[in-house]
């Protein structure tokens, strides 16, 4: 076990070596030494308690998922209905009081009816999300349940923390803390980022996109007053086009939404210059849109973005090609967002900021330095002692305490995680596992010197049997450390990622490393006694 063949050497000082070498950006950036701009310079990144940045609370709208569900199942039953074999009718639809009714127009059509809507009613999971009823032998009535709702709040949250983590990372942030608070809340934690303007501005852009035909019989008068003929309902003009301030009537049904989008980029009309979002469809949404320009060419229809119309242009020719652009007198960022929210997809409910703050780099400071300090006066006091306690083989352990430090932080930056304070307590914890490490291993050589063994001997024995408690106790520690990195979130999560990657450099530098330190000692010196 003490024998460390060329290879083996150069194999293990090469990995050292890498793991420093990636430590060097991170540790230079703290004097006044320039890291040369032709080699690569990965760097760890600070959390919010270090770096300072954002900090934003989200709120969504449960009445909204509840109203969305609403205009979703009337959709629905009318498919339903239309495509029934023979066709079902079926007249005086309301939405009134959360609920879905509607009549059929042959009183025997109810028991075909109603085994047609079952799958809608019964969903998809385990909760039944409608009731549905008979009222006057022809009246149907479907009723939201309360198990239904919870679950489509819930599912529309999961959701929504997932486009938001999307649109962050999309801005090319680090490292940020996204998590839900409660059934309708989101905290966002963004490292680094001081004004959180941008970061309203793109989380608070629910990103619903609407393509529906306009309403060319709605009288003008009508639109202006808020009136909306049968079937439809008036959308206002955004402010950056041409006709803000007026508004549009559109069909309530039918259209296409965003959900088939594939890919949105910012680019430039060839013709006039502005900024432009292009779009393209999944193979549905393309085969839906072609279906929708093909049928009504010569007809306007409104691009809808989060209620608000971009632009209503004319049909001229059946676009199948699954791709689109919209206008509406973008900037280059207002494009390039609007491209971002987008790809990442929209928002299945508004979300409100209810409170934000931005967490200035001063507190974070001074942070680092105490925990800096604390963690050199316990190295020093851990090195004196060490030294003291063991001779040659203190001095190894203390070698192999400093490149342990120097490989955690090596690796944490080439990985791109993030330091945060909880993760500095994680490094002074890795110190002290490496210490304890050596410990074992010092004081087991000490035991089989005492029974007589040769110096080799005990030296092999030490190792081999010290590492066997070292390697249980890691092991234990590194699944704790997985289940803290599973189940917790933003500060507790990078210690969990500061403890892992140390245990793995502090059983390599603890053992492998001082390992072939003693080796090449006893082979070179052949001592007859150590002191230890």
């Amino acid at each position: 076990m003490l024998d460390f063949p060329t290879w083996r050497k150069i194999w293990l000082w090469l990995i050292t070596g890498l793991c420093v070498f990636a430590a060097l950006p991170s540790l230079l950036s703290a004097t006044s030494v320039r890291w040369p701009d032709a080699l690569p310079d990965p760097m760890v990144n600070l959390g919010l308690d270090l770096a300072g940045g954002s900090h934003i609370l989200l709120e969504a709208d449960a009445a909204q998922v509840a109203a969305q569900r609403l205009e979703n199942m009337e959709e629905n039953v009318r498919g339903t209905m239309r495509r029934a074999e023979p066709r079902i009718r079926i007249g005086d639809v309301s939405t009134r009081d959360g609920r879905l009714s509607f009549m059929l127009d042959d009183p025997s059509e109810v028991d075909r009816a109603r085994e047609l809507l079952l799958p809608s009613i019964n969903g998809t999971g385990l909760v039944r999300e409608w009731d549905l009823t008979v009222e006057d032998g022809n009246r149907m009535i479907l009723t939201p349940t309360s198990e239904g709702i919870d679950q489509a709040v819930s599912d529309a949250m999961e959701s929504a923390t997932e486009v938001v983590r999307k649109r962050i990372d999309e801005l090319g942030t680090r490292e940020p803390t996204i998590i839900r608070q409660g059934d309708t809340r989101i905290v966002v934690q963004v490292p680094g980022l001081q004004d959180p303007d941008q970061l309203k501005a793109l989380l608070g852009q629910t990103a619903k996109l609407e393509f529906k035909l306009v309403d060319q019989n709605a009288l003008p008068s009508d639109v202006q007053q808020g009136l909306a003929p049968p079937g439809s309902e008036i959308f206002p003009y955004a402010e950056t086009s041409d006709f803000a301030g007026s508004s549009l009537a559109v069909r309530r049904l039918g259209g296409i939404r965003g959900d088939n989008l594939t890919g949105a980029q910012q680019s430039f009309d060839p013709q006039t210059n502005e900024p432009v979002v292009n779009i393209q469809f999944d193979t549905d949404g393309g085969r839906r849109f072609a279906k929708l320009t093909t049928d009504n060419v010569g007809k306007p229809f409104a691009i809808i973005l989060d209620g608000q119309v971009l632009s209503a242009p004319n049909i001229n020719e059946p676009i199948r090609g699954g791709s689109a652009q919209i206008s509406g007198g973008f900037s280059v960022e207002t494009a390039n967002q609007l491209a971002i929210s987008l790809r990442s997809g929209a928002l299945p409910v508004d979300l409100a900021v209810i409170e934000e703050r931005t967490v200035g780099p001063d507190l974070g400071a001074d942070s680092i330095k105490r925990g800096m300090l604390a963690m050199a006066v316990g190295s020093v006091m851990v090195i004196v002692l060490m030294i003291a306690t063991y001779g040659r083989f203190g001095v190894y352990a203390t070698a192999a305490l400093g490149i342990n430090v120097a490989m955690l932080l090596g690796i944490m930056a080439a990985l791109n995680t993030t330091l945060t304070l909880p993760g500095i307590a994680g490094f002074v914890l890795t110190i002290g596992a490496a210490v304890d490490a050596n410990v074992l291993i010092n004081e087991r050589i000490r035991e089989e010197r005492k029974r007589g063994r040769r110096v080799i001997a005990a030296v092999e024995n030490g190792y081999n049997e010290a590492s066997r408690a070292i390697y249980d106790a890691n092991i234990t520690n590194f699944i704790a450390g997985v289940l803290l990195f599973l189940f917790g979130s933003g500060p507790v999560r990078g210690f969990a990622v500061v403890l892992i990657i140390g245990l793995f450099t502090s059983v390599f530098t603890a053992v492998t490393l001082t390992r072939m330190w003693v080796a090449g000692w006893l082979r070179k010196a052949k001592p007859k006694d150590i002191v230890l």
